[in-house]
């Protein structure tokens, strides 16, 4: 058997199984009934690193001090001790804050709490798991192997392996309430909606989230809204600000099926890092794909079948020439 017939037997074994059963692509999954989230509003933050800071006292986690000179924390990106930062959009000569053309943006990078998330649908050990009830996303370090696969999984690049740690461990937000924290489940909020002075991090239920996002959307740019800090469901804290123009689309609503981590702003999400996402879940494309070419085994058996065949059509044919 030369190297050509190899290859085209085991791909056309392949596109056999792959075309006897056309995979259908389940739904979407839906929010968990009592989802918990949070909401960041673009245009309230003043980039003070309040919830960095806070983040990490919470967790435990270390300053990350870029440059000899510089004293506090500097960090640029996730990282295994950092798990949400601010980012900043900029153009032009960046004198107007919100404004795409010549201005200037802040803009949030942590967990966003997939409501189909891929890092627990990839993930072979179920070390990430989707709390059935709030939807938050935590990670199991003991039952980790260290594979990595959820690094892969994840469109917005958030699990951060610690390549310094002998015995490997991934590092994300887990909303503070993983195993030996809950913060969630005693009745307090995330430590970043805590600390923003301005509840451009909201922390609340993820249907209260996208009530007062929608609310803002309908807002008349320039008059005067009282934005709430903290909890959204807590009305005696707040902002008080004039309304933006916002971009009438609120991140995470239904990008891949939906996040329970949302997000609005003045500028468009693709110029503020956000990757191009339909509606329709990766997770519940792949998975259904996977179910059906490995049901019952079919896709390995019928390349197998096919292998076979070709090699006892090969040997019949070298015993025939022998005879001769």
């Amino acid at each position: 058997m030369n190297r050509r017939d190899f290859l085209k037997t085991s791909l056309g074994s392949a596109a056999m199984a792959a075309t006897a059963g056309v995979a259908e692509a389940r739904p979407n999954l839906e929010p968990a009934p009592q989802a918990i989230g949070m909401l960041f509003d673009s245009t309230l933050c003043v980039g003070c690193k309040a919830c960095v800071t806070a983040c990490k006292t919470v967790n435990g986690n270390k300053p990350t001090i870029v440059g000899e000179d510089l004293q506090w924390d500097s960090a640029r990106d996730l990282a295994p001790e950092t798990f949400n930062v601010i980012k900043v959009y900029t153009d032009g000569n960046q004198l107007t804050k919100d404004s795409e053309v010549d201005g200037f943006a802040f803009e949030k990078r942590s967990c966003m709490h997939c409501v189909d998330p891929g890092c627990v649908s990839v993930c072979p050990v179920t070390a990430l798991v989707k709390d059935p009830v709030t939807g938050i996303v935590t990670y199991d370090v003991d039952a980790c192997i260290g594979c990595r696969t959820c690094m892969t999984g994840c469109p917005y690049n958030v699990p951060q392996f610690d390549y310094d740690n002998p015995f490997g461990a991934l590092h994300k937000c887990e909303m503070c309430n993983q195993k030996g924290l809950e913060r969630i489940n005693n009745g307090m909020m995330t430590g970043c909606a805590e600390a923003c002075p301005t509840g451009a991090t909201l922390f609340g239920s993820r249907e209260a989230l996208l009530d007062e996002a929608k609310k803002r959307m309908a807002l008349k740019p320039g008059e005067v809204y009282n934005y709430p800090r903290g909890d959204v469901r807590d009305p005696s804290s707040y902002h008080e600000k004039a309304v933006p123009e916002y971009r009438q689309h609120i991140w995470g609503e239904k990008e891949a099926g939906g996040t329970n981590v949302m997000h609005i702003s003045s500028i468009p999400f693709d110029k503020l890092g956000m990757p191009p996402l339909g509606e329709r879940s990766f997770v519940s494309i792949s998975e259904s794909v996977q179910h059906t070419l490995y049901s019952y085994m079919a896709l390995p058996a019928v390349v197998l079948g096919g292998l076979t065949w070709l090699v006892k059509r090969n040997t019949d044919g070298d015993d025939e020439g022998g005879e001769q």
